[in-house]
């Protein structure tokens, strides 16, 4: 009867074991834990390259994707807005195209796997930031110089996300300046370097002021080429009056930081190629600059060493 009991006893710690571990067995026989079979949960498309390019009538964005594609959202919108946080988020052109993508992350165990800001020098795209990557959801926004129609497409084998944008107008080559930091750091002037971009021939002045906040691209950066943005995140109000002086204001903050270069070094030089420039006045997000009136250039005190 003793061994029986603890038989008995034995088997009973088997099911309540069995039971515990949420696995209902068909007989008495017990499963081994070895015999469970798991399933694990998909993993997260990951974002890991954002390239553009040129065709005959629109620019292309790919965002390239290692795992399954995403679904997609795009529309247009008046603000990037940062996911999570609801703050704006600082993106040059005269249209804002908001992707989103779900599933999707732009990071791997830690590490960033895509470029959260990167400037082209497209007709239309100018350049494509990022918005949010947070629980599967990653969103970018395409500053672009023109709000156009456009296209969206998957493509497998590797994974895209294609992003079409008409881009069937005339544009102009202008010239842009950005602090050249490798000179600067080799006291070797001229500290600003000039290269060129597109902009629609009828505002052109409005077009270099946006390629300037897009940014260098990726090889200019490789070059030592910056935004000197000296805390500014945009501009507003250009104008240009009849006696040659125009007028240009920041937005977001503004200060030198103390150094002797700022941001004032690029607008200068970017507006003063144009004919009808002969004069520059930089006003700081407030509208004030140092000399508002009369023929002459002016930073505001915020941009001063």
């Amino acid at each position: 009867m003793k061994t029986l009991r603890l038989a008995t006893t034995a088997l009973v710690a088997v099911f309540a074991a069995t039971s515990t571990a949420g696995t209902v067995a068909a007989s008495p026989t017990a499963v081994p834990a070895q015999a469970v079979t798991a399933h694990s949960t998909p993993a997260t498309p990951t974002l890991v390259g954002i390239r553009a390019a040129h065709h005959p009538g629109y620019d292309r964005v790919v965002f390239d994707f290692r795992g399954k594609v995403p679904s997609y959202q795009v529309n247009y919108v008046t603000q990037l807005i940062q996911d999570g946080s609801g703050l704006p988020v600082p993106i040059a052109g005269r249209a804002v195209l908001k992707v989103r993508l779900e599933p999707a992350q732009a990071h791997k165990a830690g590490r960033v796997t895509a470029p959260g800001r990167i400037a082209f020098a497209l007709p239309n795209v100018m350049t494509v930031v990022r918005a949010g990557d947070f629980e599967g959801v990653t969103t970018y926004g395409i500053g672009l110089a023109k709000r156009q129609s456009f296209h969206v497409f998957t493509l497998r084998n590797p994974s895209r996300v294609v992003v079409d944008i008409k881009a069937a107008f005339p544009t102009v080559q202008k010239k842009v300046y950005f602090f050249d930091q490798s000179r600067y750091l080799a006291n070797e002037e001229p500290f600003f370097r000039a290269v060129r971009r597109p902009v629609l021939p009828l505002t052109p002045a409005a077009g270099v002021m946006d390629r300037l906040f897009a940014g260098p691209l990726p090889a200019e950066k490789a070059q030592g080429l910056r935004l000197l943005r000296s805390k500014a995140t945009g501009w507003t109000r250009l104008s240009i009056n009849r006696r040659g002086v125009a007028r240009v204001q920041l937005t977001g903050d503004c200060s030198s930081g103390g150094s002797t270069v700022s941001i004032a070094g690029e607008i200068f030089p970017t507006l003063r190629q144009f004919a009808s420039v002969d004069f520059v006045k930089i006003y700081d997000p407030s509208g004030d600059t140092e000399v508002p009136w009369g023929l002459s250039d002016s930073i505001p005190e915020c941009l001063e060493p």
